[in-house]
């Protein structure tokens, strides 16, 4: 009998009951993710009051027990009773949805926490929250449990001081994965705003530590600052400051109000773009149409430029094939060309911003493309007739790119036609599994030697588990010119198994496994192998590892067996020790195997160690901050030992070296 729909079906979620039913609505996920974005929203508060004039002192801190503290010295959330809710404005913005004064152009002119839910979603999803608000000559404090409302706003002391203290517990019923914060990844966010917020001051501690950590993030070079901090590693940048553009317009609607652009940016050696875009100081991962700006006022400023330039012009490749005579015979350069090597920060305000999303990633505003392209155009024209050294520079860097793609593409080609060939081509090292057509479950094993990979064949599930051995050395790509990826006899194998090409013409619907599982002996030759593939994975393929697809296999270091018993796999010192201490008085008695490489095992005891679903270990490697994994892969693997250096001794006690 079918189940019964009627009025009495329908639910209305009261207060912030859709917030608890639907957190990943609101803040993205309910993992690590969604765990720092609560830190965010209720900083952003904060970054708001300073934008608007008000704080310029922030204070974030991890107490023990997975608490944060947000403090500022802001105007103080206003607790008097509002006028037409009948419940204090306290109350009201921590507990209903779209409450807040950022609806109120007199309050805030421009503000990143536009739709009012933010602080609201923290409560809703703390085990409890606290919020204390010194205004007026008073303390005032207030607790909630669960987004409810446990006391009434109490006055509990007198103060000359002013702001917000905001301090909650995230519910473990909603963060289930975590809800232990990671400092690398807060630490970024709020550098991001310090340098956004050239006046500003935040202070970040971990007191989840015998000692006190603490942090003091001020920068007065505001965007430019932070341009020169991204690009800081690079052994060539030009120009040596970056360039700098602002500018503010109005709206064609005068109702919407200006919009202020803030621009910086610098190139350097290297062959990869690493634009940062803001909308109201919040992080628009995604871009938007501020991006889409820029990226059409540089191109168009740029191919303008060239095609003034007769001597620079005949350095371009021409066209193949028969050329009219009133065509132009030479290539155009692309967006692509332009932007590489370019590390760039894009900050603008928005006083009406429309975001795709409350997690605000990606910013919808028609009007802004053509503000930031034209005020990019008018500026950067300026600039580079003043500076014609620096422009014929970048214009040598981009038509060295372009002769590269546009050969590329030939050799390319040609591979395709000379192999009659233009889908998947199975590597000769390749054990492919039988199943072909559903990637969601099959997996790929990329094997460290040949002899592991022997094993690794004898002891798979041949119908969903592939084998690709690895062998010599692996190339370290944040050297090499993306071209010279493509034809490398190491790299080339692993794009070919994958099958979904790389770099920019990477397609995730193409790949062939949804598990690719790097399995490297526990050494320090395996972790360099490890760490040259992630390297690899993240600079050409990284939605792979955005979608959880890249696995580290965890091989055992011993198998512990007494007599003819079933032997105990230990995958750590503490294990291993362990499995004797059961042992008892027999322990002596025990046989303990090391295990220095997978090459030692058979095929049986790698598929039960290692390679059995039901049985194995395994790590999912994922990017939980992309600017953060971004710099670590700079450091570890570049070409300068110094940076390289300050980071391992500056992150030693925070090394995790079991993997």
């Amino acid at each position: 009998m079918a189940s019964s729909y009627d009025a009495g079906s329908i639910q209305v979620l009261k207060g912030l009951e859709a917030v608890r039913k639907r957190p990943g609505m609101y803040i993205g996920s309910t993992g690590p993710k969604g765990l720092h974005h609560l830190v965010y929203e209720t900083v952003d508060n904060c970054i708001d009051e300073a934008m608007a004039g008000y704080c310029d002192k922030i204070v974030v801190a991890l107490e023990k027990d997975d608490i944060v503290r947000v403090e500022d010295n802001g105007r103080g959330i206003p607790v008097a009773m509002h006028p037409t809710e009948h419940v204090s404005a306290l109350e009201l913005v921590l507990t209903r949805l779209h409450a807040g004064g950022k609806f109120d152009k007199k309050s805030y002119k421009v503000s990143g926490g536009l739709h009012g839910v933010g602080v609201s979603c923290v409560n809703a999803l703390s085990d409890w929250l606290e919020a204390t608000i010194k205004r007026d000559g008073h303390i005032y404090r207030q607790k909630y449990e669960r987004g409810v409302p446990v006391t009434k706003v109490e006055t509990i002391g007198d103060t000359d001081e002013h702001g917000t203290i905001i301090r909650w517990k995230a519910d473990k019923s909603i963060f289930t994965v975590t809800t232990t914060y990671d400092w690398d990844v807060l630490i970024q966010r709020l550098k991001e705003l310090a340098f956004l917020n050239s006046g500003i001051v935040i202070v970040f501690r971990d007191e989840r530590l015998e000692t006190p950590k603490e942090q003091i993030l001020k920068y007065e070079g505001g965007i430019v600052h932070y341009v020169q901090e991204l690009n800081s590693k690079a052994k060539f940048k030009y120009p040596e400051d970056p360039i700098f553009i602002v500018g503010e317009k109005e709206d064609e609607n005068p109702e919407k109000g200006a919009v202020i652009t803030e621009l910086a940016f610098q190139y350097n050696e290297g062959y990869s773009e690493n634009i940062h875009t803001y909308v109201n100081d919040i992080r628009t991962g995604d871009g938007g149409t501020h991006l889409d700006g820029f990226r059409s006022g540089l191109l168009s400023v740029l191919s303008k430029a060239l095609d003034g330039n007769e001597k620079l012009k005949k350095k371009m490749p021409k066209k193949d094939g028969k050329i009219d005579q009133k065509e132009d015979p030479y290539e155009k350069l692309t967006g692509d060309d332009v932007r590489a090597g370019l590390v760039a920060v894009l900050s603008i305000k928005v006083p009406e911003p429309e975001f795709v999303g409350q997690t605000k990633d990606k910013l919808g505003n028609p009007e802004v493309r053509g503000i930031v392209d034209s005020l990019v155009k008018e500026k950067l024209t300026i600039f580079f007739e003043l500076n014609p050294a620096i422009l014929e520079k970048v214009l040598e860097k981009s038509i060295g790119e372009a002769t590269a793609r546009i050969a590329a593409r030939k050799a390319k080609d040609a591979s395709r036609k000379k192999s009659g060939l233009s889908g998947f081509k199975k590597p000769e090292k390749l054990s492919d599994c039988s199943i072909k057509d559903n990637p969601s479950i099959c997996e790929v094993y990329i094997v460290e030697g040949d002899s592991a990979g022997g094993s690794a064949k004898k002891g798979r599930e041949s119908k969903t588990q592939a084998i690709l051995p690895l062998w010599g050395k692996m190339l370290n790509v944040e050297k090499v010119d993306p071209t010279k990826v493509m034809d490398n006899d190491k790299l080339k194998p692993i794009i070919d198994t994958l099958g979904a090409g790389f770099g920019k013409d990477f397609n995730i619907e193409k790949i062939r496994y949804h598990k690719i599982i790097i399995m490297a002996d526990a050494d320090v030759d395996g972790s360099h192998i490890r760490t040259l593939l992630l390297t690899f994975f993240y600079r050409y393929m990284p939605e792979i590892i955005e979608k959880g697809y890249v696995y580290l296999a965890m091989p055992p270091l011993f198998k512990v067996q007494l007599g003819k018993k079933d032997p105990v796999y230990c995958y750590s010192d503490a294990e291993r020790d362990a499995a004797l201490e059961a042992l008892g008085e027999q322990r002596e008695k025990a046989d303990v195997q090391r295990y220095k490489g997978l090459g030692e095992m058979d095929g049986n005891q790698l598929w039960e160690t290692t390679m059995n679903p039901a049985t194995r270990k395994m790590r999912v490697v994922t990017v939980p901050d992309a600017e953060a994994a971004n710099r670590i892969f700079t450091v570890c693997m570049g070409e300068e030992v110094e940076p390289r250096r300050e980071f391992i001794e500056s992150n030693s006690s925070y090394a995790n070296l079991d993997i």
